[in-house]
């Protein structure tokens, strides 16, 4: 196998002097890859400006077996900044069935080398829900001191060079030009690239687009609230940050670094600040409205998901990287006049102030080939409102916005629809909307919903299910037993409890198979009328009593009851 990669990556590559070191070397894919299939790393200087050290970019290349293979590759780079782009080839070779697709990654990152990892800030970041909060600059420090201490200059990981490394891949790959495709953060690297590199770009796109000139800390409050509101839970999401903001609430969670249990103290800018990094998923975003109006209506237990979101995010990202590039060319241009409810923005120019990297200069880039900038509705990142300008100030680029948060090519099927095409004909006539989009999760109304936490703590111990699980049981066998030995009430018993669990898992199912999420937020609000179903078994296997006193039956009466107390009292 390692003889083929490095078989099919060597015939890929142009050739170069025994002189000069190779640009790229062949590597073990480090995520499951699709057939025809390689990865490796390109080579490439730590500073351009001072030649020295030298970095490792991993990067992925998929060879389409279309026989109806174009000649210009999909390059992709995921956003952040410090989000890996490897895991998406196979899902992007899907989108582009008949291109080859790259996925580069950002240097620094979880796949290149060196890993630019700071578990320093992280576990800081995690103690903002501490009380007292930890102290995320002198983490930093220790962070930063122990990269320098790696010989890690810093100083080299910021979007210029991360522009300069997507050039250099594809001239190490040989291909003559390619197509650009960037999500949030890096639609920055992307379009830089196609401005430095312009024979090489045939045409661009840009999901949730970042524009150079946007002050996004300065935006973050605002997008939030505007997009809260947008969802319809404005007033329910001022309800709950007040309330938790006097009281905090106490959430048991996880510390994934640690893999130590603690109780988290939530304020309600905290949750506002979980919020706002969970609504870029589109199933969150869907939910929202259910999920704040029932914090509004105090039910705390919906904490715990958006605590254990918190950690999550954590390990998703290499801090080191991502703090990086913010301080050099994020931070330093926004004014911060007012302090954020939003700890992630505290925290990101608390760390920025310890680093004290230097601001980079703006490159306010214009790229020459086609572009076609996408947008989600509901985006609390990159919101329409400023995506929009900016896409339109770019000569002959086309905006387009889509029901979704961010990142709307992962879960609109309409969205890639159209972004398939744009980069099958960039200079085509643009074509009538493709209407209703069957991939955009419904939206979860408080309405329609039985609020409670019981679904999600199952979800992380399935055996607290278990009730349930003999409750059904035990009716199956009072059906069974029942119909063959001619017991009429304890058949019904067994017959109404089978209805009850086949009545409540097909509502439950039905939700998850719309959006999983849903069920962090409660289960349908049907699953109280099929309650009573249980309680008629229940009841009935008590009567049965009347007639035999075996042990079955027993058995059968003091299971209904005790599931009556368990889905009462815990579940509902």
């Amino acid at each position: 196998m390692i003889f083929r990669v490095v078989l099919a990556l060597a015939l890929s590559v142009p050739l170069v002097t025994r002189d000069t070191p190779p640009p790229v070397e062949a590597a073990p894919c480090p995520v499951a890859m699709p057939e025809h299939t390689v990865c490796g790393f390109l080579t490439a200087p730590e500073r351009r400006d001072t030649p020295g050290r030298t970095v490792k970019v991993g990067y992925a290349v998929h060879t389409s077996t279309s026989p109806d293979r174009r000649p210009d590759p999909i390059v992709y780079m995921g956003g952040g900044p410090a989000s890996s782009s490897l895991q998406l080839t196979g899902f992007l070779s899907q989108m582009f069935p008949d291109r080859d697709v790259v996925t580069i990654e950002q240097r620094g990152g979880k796949y290149s080398r060196p890993v630019l990892s700071c578990p320093e800030t992280a576990e800081a970041m995690l103690g903002r829900l501490r009380r007292p909060p930890a102290d995320v600059a002198a983490a930093a420090r220790r962070c930063r001191a122990r990269l320098q201490e790696q010989g890690i200059d810093l100083r080299g990981y910021n979007t210029k060079e991360i522009v300069a490394d997507v050039v250099a891949l594809r001239q190490a790959l040989g291909y003559p030009s390619w197509n650009l495709f960037g999500v949030s953060y890096s639609t920055r690297v992307m379009t830089d690239a196609a401005a430095a590199d312009p024979e090489g770009v045939r045409a661009v796109v840009l999901d949730s687009f970042l524009p150079e000139a946007v002050a996004w800390y300065d935006d973050a409050d605002r997008n939030l609230r505007d997009t809260v509101a947008a969802l319809g839970a404005g007033d329910a999401f001022d309800r709950v940050v007040s309330r938790l903001n006097r009281s905090p609430a106490r959430v048991p969670t996880t510390d994934p670094l640690l893999g130590r249990p603690f109780t988290a103290t939530m304020s309600g800018d905290d949750v506002a600040t979980v919020l706002a990094e969970a609504l870029h998923e589109a199933n969150v975003s869907a939910v929202a409205p259910a999920l704040v109006g029932g914090l509004a209506e105090g039910h705390d237990e919906l904490l715990r998901p958006l605590a254990d979101a918190v950690g999550q995010g954590l390990v998703s990202h290499e801090f080191g990287l991502y703090h990086a590039v913010q301080c050099q060319d994020e931070v330093p241009f926004n004014a911060f006049t007012t302090r954020s409810r939003l700890f992630t923005v505290n925290v990101d120019k608390a760390v920025c102030d310890a680093w004290q990297l230097p601001r980079s200069t703006p490159v306010n880039a214009v790229p020459k080939a086609p572009v076609y900038v996408v947008g989600g509705e509901q985006d609390p990142t990159t919101p329409a409102r400023t995506a929009g300008p900016a896409a339109r100030a770019i000569p002959g680029a086309r905006f387009e916005t889509f029901r979704g948060s961010h990142a709307v090519f992962l879960t609109s099927a309409c969205a890639r629809k159209r972004i398939a095409g744009f980069v099958e004909a960039p200079d085509r006539a643009w074509p009538r909307p493709c209407g209703a989009d069957p991939a955009q999760p419904p939206t979860l109304r408080l309405a329609d919903t039985h609020v409670t936490g019981a679904p999600y703590r199952i979800s992380q111990a399935p055996w607290l299910a278990a009730p349930f699980g003999l409750f059904v049981l035990v009716s199956l066998a009072q059906l069974v037993a029942g119909a063959l030995r001619g017991l009429s009430v304890t058949a019904y018993a067994g017959l109404a409890g089978v209805a009850f669990a086949g009545l409540t898992g097909q509502a439950v199912y039905g939700m998850a198979g719309r959006n999983e999420t849903a069920l962090a937020v409660g289960v349908p609000g049907t699953i109280g009328l099929y309650t009573w179903i249980a309680a008629a078994s229940a009841v009935l296997s008590v009567a049965a009593l009347f007639h035999t006193r075996r042990w079955p039956h027993i058995v059968a009466a003091v299971a209904g009851a005790g599931f009556l107390v368990w889905w009462f009292i815990w579940f509902l």
